[in-house]
Parts: C-alpha cells; structure tokens; sequence
C-alpha cells in the first residue's frame, strides 16, 4: 500500500513524498506550476546518495520543465518525479504499477514521461493504474 506525505515547500504548488515498502517504491512528485494547465515531466530513476539529493533534483527539475513548458507554448506546467534506487537492478513491475497509483493519486495534475533511468516500457506498466 502507498503511503503519501505532503510536503511544505516555498515556491511548489505541491510536493509529495510515496513509499510503499512491500514494492521497494520510495518516490516524490514536484509540481511546480499548474498555472497553464496539468504539469508535465519526466520521471527519473536514479540512486541518489541521500533524501536531500533527491528532493533537490526533483525541485531543480521540476522548474526547469516549467519554464521549457511555457517557452514551448504548451498550455502545460512544470513537474518531475524521482524514483529512489538503482535501475539497473531494484527495477518490478509492481514497483512500477505502484509508482502509476501515485500519479493516479493527483487526478490528472502530473502528465508523467520517461527520463533518466525510466523507459518506456516502465511506463507502459505505470499506464495500467492511471
């Protein structure tokens, strides 16, 4: 079962914490800005040395994609999501499927894509719960 923790961050709409330890999944969703419309970003898997790392990349990134969101012109705002663990081996499709019930968990706010350490048939399994 997913266990969601709403973290208080300056400047981030929303930023929220998920684990589910039966699947391995410890992750965070950033949505910087919804102004424009649903947050767009990718979902990066990486093993980051400590919690802080992990926010820090997701709230640097989750700016970033709100910024090339609205230089694009895309009716879109800014997010990112991490993945905490090694894609090369902590990688299941019920870590995955885990991982689509979170974004499930916003109601469309977060529009999820592949980044570093994701692919796209990790998102396919996503696909499943959303």
């Amino acid at each position: 079962m997913n266990v969601y923790t709403d973290l208080n961050i300056d400047g981030y709409e929303r930023v929220i914490a998920c684990e589910n330890e039966k699947v391995g999944l410890k992750s965070l969703i950033a949505i910087h800005n919804t102004k424009l419309g649903p947050s767009l970003g990718g979902c990066r898997m990486w093993n980051y040395e400590t919690e802080e790392d992990a926010i820090t990349d997701a709230l640097r990134l989750s700016k970033g994609m709100t910024k090339k969101s609205a230089l694009a012109g895309l009716p879109l705002g800014g997010a990112k999501s991490i993945i905490w663990g090694d894609p090369k081996k902590d990688k299941t499709p019920e870590l995955f499927e885990a991982m689509g019930e979170f974004v499930e968990h916003l109601n469309g706010k977060y529009i999820i894509a592949e980044d570093v350490g994701t692919t796209l048939e990790d998102l396919q399994i996503m696909a499943c719960k959303t």
